[in-house]
């Protein structure tokens, strides 16, 4: 009988950890500035404490990430680093330089060593390697095919093995760019990425006299032209290059999402299935933790009943680049790319969450603008339901100020007394624990929207095949 996989979310914050842990992760993943990939970390000493408390309260698990790749001036951090770990207790460590997990072995033997992806494991050879040097879980590689993941899976049964199952891709080799050194003087393999493969870049064409003209694009020339790329190798075949008035997006990955080849993951036995997404927010933490987490029960309870489109509507209310299924399928194609837009988009936004309980009043956080009689969507954790407010006023949790509509600011906060809700008080106290998240609709451009559907289109006709 197959061990259950675990759902592992990303912890950016002391928020998002709980929030996570709220809506059905099994484990969290987090770091500290100064000692993973995530130079933008929001999590203190004290908070990462608390949060490793709050998840083991919870009887789950939380691993800590080391795994930037060290120069000389990091080495002498080391043994600070580490001690700090053993302090902290985590269930894991995640490591990808050599150098950095033969200390932690000598120094800190106690510790769970996982290999991070940053390591770049493609192959069960590779996983034998740090099998013998002692890790007990390695992380696979995002360019690894399913029928390569089902080969290493047969050929190292004795390991724990992890694979990413959602989240955004990277262009580059599971991180290893040298693209933001070059272009932003930011390492992304110190945890300080620009995402240079997200921004915008234009045309431009050299005379033969030296000097440099921009190509312009406007609404007189263009339809009037394309640009083709065409590869030594592959004569014949013409690859466009899309630009509009902002630039060209020729470098953009879209986001994965194979909740489609789910049952691909859990019917080989691999033991942890990784979301992507430290930076996003708790809104995508609640969404994705609940969506999966129903979707591997339902699972495992009828496997021949199971069917992903039952789970794509929640998926697609998070902001996205469009969907792709990675290297799942084999080699990326052309559709794995988003040519058109670089911002996420989504039919949904983050509206705010409850922080806490003040007797029989919610406290709710804002975190967008909602106006009188507009719906708010609380999504309700360990189910698929979700619970609708209209507000048509909005108290101030502070002062008591009434207004009519409410922005997002610094802390911005708004009290739910009992009488305004649907349902009976006790029920919505059940229904709605602190760190619930609500939603409200996000009304598109008739432009975006087309380009979302169009997105939607592309990753159906993908699944298919």
């Amino acid at each position: 009988m197959l061990n259950k996989a675990e759902l592992l979310l990303p912890a950016g914050s002391l928020v998002k950890l709980k929030t996570a842990i709220l809506y059905g992760a099994d484990a969290v993943y987090a770091g500290t500035p100064d000692m993973c990939l995530r130079a933008q970390s929001k999590f203190s000493m004290d908070e990462l404490k608390e949060g490793i408390d709050f998840v083991h309260q919870h009887g789950k698990k939380i691993y800590l990430t080391l795994n930037l790749f060290m120069h000389n001036r990091d080495v002498e951090k080391l043994p600070t680093f580490v001690e700090t770990l053993r302090n902290l207790k985590p269930d894991g460590v995640l490591i990808a330089d050599p150098g950095v997990f033969m200390y932690v072995k000598e120094h800190a033997p106690e510790l769970n060593l996982f290999v991070s992806t940053q390591a770049n494991i493609c192959s069960s050879q590779a996983v034998k390697f740090w099998q013998k040097q002692g890790a007990k879980l390695c992380v696979l590689g995002r360019e690894v095919t399913f029928a390569e993941m089902k080969e290493i899976r047969q050929q190292c049964p004795d390991i724990l093995l992890e694979c990413f199952m959602h989240g955004a891709m990277c262009m580059s080799y599971s991180g290893r760019c040298l693209i933001s050194n070059y272009l932003a003087d930011r390492s992304a393999n110190q945890g300080k990425c620009a995402h240079c493969c997200r921004w915008h870049y234009k045309l431009h064409l050299r005379l033969k006299d030296g000097t440099l003209k921009e190509i312009e694009i406007n609404e007189q020339n263009k339809n009037a032209f394309e640009f083709l790329l065409e590869e030594e190798f592959r004569p014949g075949e013409y690859f466009e290059v899309l630009e509009d008035e902002h630039g060209g997006y020729i470098l953009n990955s879209k986001d994965m999402c194979l909740m489609p080849r789910l049952p691909d993951l859990l019917s080989i036995g691999m033991d942890s299935l990784k979301v992507e997404g430290r930076n996003k927010t708790e809104y995508y933490a609640a969404i994705v933790a609940r969506t999966y987490r129903q979707a591997i029960d339902d699972w495992y309870q009828n496997p021949q009943q199971w069917d992903y489109q039952k789970y794509m509507p929640d998926l697609y209310t998070l902001q996205n680049r469009g969907y792709c299924l990675g290297f799942h399928d084999g080699k990326l194609t052309n559709i794995s790319q988003n040519y058109e837009y670089t911002r996420t988009l989504g039919e949904w936004l983050f509206a705010g969450s409850i922080v806490e309980w003040q007797g029989n009043d919610a406290i709710f956080e804002i975190r967008n603008y909602i106006d009188s009689g507009e719906f708010i969507e609380f999504l309700i954790p360990h189910s698929m339901e979700n619970l609708r407010l209209c507000l048509t006023e909005f108290e101030d949790a502070t002062s008591g100020e009434i207004t009519s509509k409410v922005s997002a600011g610094q802390n911005k906060r708004i009290r739910i007394r009992p009488q305004q809700w649907p349902l009976p008080l006790k029920e919505i106290k059940q229904k709605l624990p602190q760190y619930v998240i609500a939603r409200k609709l996000n009304h598109l451009p008739a432009e975006q929207q087309t380009m979302l559907d169009h997105k939607k289109e592309e990753y159906q006709e993908l699944c298919k095949t």
